[in-house]
């Protein structure tokens, strides 16, 4: 028995040795090489490391980067008028007087400067233009976007300054307002002249901003209405290509305005500088700026809606109050803006 075991005994000495040999070696050769022996990772996290978070995905503007989801979406531009005419109708009392008060100065300072267009005038010259069964509706529609085009143009710079400066009035009037009645305040309506009327220096600031963000799109304008003039470009392809050039100019001015506009709302809050607001408002809108784009641009589509359904009948039917009703849907237009534009920036801040 003690003869076999020698053998046995002989061949795991060896074994072991040549094991102890290979991991000598090995650490040797790792030595020289200067590579560090990693250590074997445990599978469990411990419990202090945390919940593992994704990193943030970072966005640059003007550059083309993966879209990243919002996680509450903004209501729908129908959901949104639905909002905004319940509004206006709550507290309808508030928003009529303010807005009478800004049609009573702009009637007697500004239309009282510049006159109005005979619409009369205008409808029995179109007309003996048009022809036939729908001659009557034709003028109307004709006469209707006459008035449509001619809206806020003055004749006079004394007329424009002041019909600049009686919608500065209202607009902070307006937007105190709306700020104080969506959180459950009652205001009257001198209080929202009186009080409103502070942070006008910050907002004439960021409107400058503004007319400065637009100086793209003009620029655009310009060279594209000289080049068709001039003809310049006198072949299809030509013209395609200038018109493109034109409109990336006039869509950097959208992509800029599109939130700047909204620091008009923010810089009227207290203790807000410009600049301040300006940011703001590009953070309020990061990541879905096309989005918001598109909500704004429905905007002037739903106040020709209104105009049409309103005045149309009246042109038709009643030509002579068609002046009238366009000078009070010119008025009321500002507060449906404020209104509908402060309900969109209320949106954004909760979503």
């Amino acid at each position: 028995m003690a003869t076999s075991q020698k053998p046995s005994q002989k061949k795991s000495s060896r074994t072991t040795t040549s094991k102890e040999g290979t991991d000598r070696s090995t650490k040797i050769a790792t030595g020289a090489l200067g590579v560090k022996q990693q250590q074997p990772t445990s599978a469990v996290r411990p419990a202090s490391a945390g919940p593992r978070k994704l990193r943030p995905i970072k966005y640059k503007s003007l550059r083309l980067s993966k879209q990243i989801k919002h996680p509450v979406k903004l209501p729908s531009v129908f959901a949104l008028t639905k909002t905004v005419a319940l509004l206006i109708w709550n507290y309808r009392g508030l928003l009529i007087g303010i807005t009478l008060l800004y049609g009573f100065f702009n009637l007697v300072f500004v239309q009282g400067i510049t006159g109005g267009t005979n619409v009369s005038d205008l409808k029995s010259q179109l007309q003996s233009a048009f022809s036939g069964d729908f001659a009557a509706l034709s003028s109307s529609i004709t006469v209707f976007v006459v008035l449509v085009g001619a809206a806020g143009n003055t004749s006079s710079g004394a007329a424009g300054a002041y019909q600049l400066i009686f919608v500065l009035l209202v607009s902070l009037a307006l937007i105190w307002a709306l700020r104080q009645v969506t959180s459950g305040s009652l205001v009257r309506v001198r209080d929202a002249y009186y009080r409103s009327m502070t942070p006008i220096i910050p907002l004439v600031i960021v409107i400058v901003v503004i007319a400065l963000q637009l100086i793209p799109l003009v620029i655009g304008t310009t060279v594209y209405s000289l080049i068709s003039v001039s003809g310049i470009a006198a072949y299809p392809a030509e013209k395609i290509l200038w018109a493109l050039l034109c409109s990336a100019l006039g869509l950097l001015s959208v992509y800029m305005i599109t939130s700047s506009v909204f620091a008009a709302y923010i810089v009227t809050l207290p203790d807000m500088t410009p600049l301040k607001a300006l940011r703001s408002a590009r953070e309020l809108v990061r990541y879905r700026r096309w989005t918001v784009l598109r909500k704004v641009l429905f905007l002037p589509v739903l106040l020709i809606m209104i105009a049409a359904v309103v005045l149309l009948p009246v042109i038709l039917l009643i030509t002579p109050l068609a002046q009238v009703m366009f000078i009070l849907i010119t008025m009321f237009s500002v507060t449906i803006i404020h209104t509908y534009m402060y309900t969109l920036y209320r949106e954004l801040l909760n979503a």
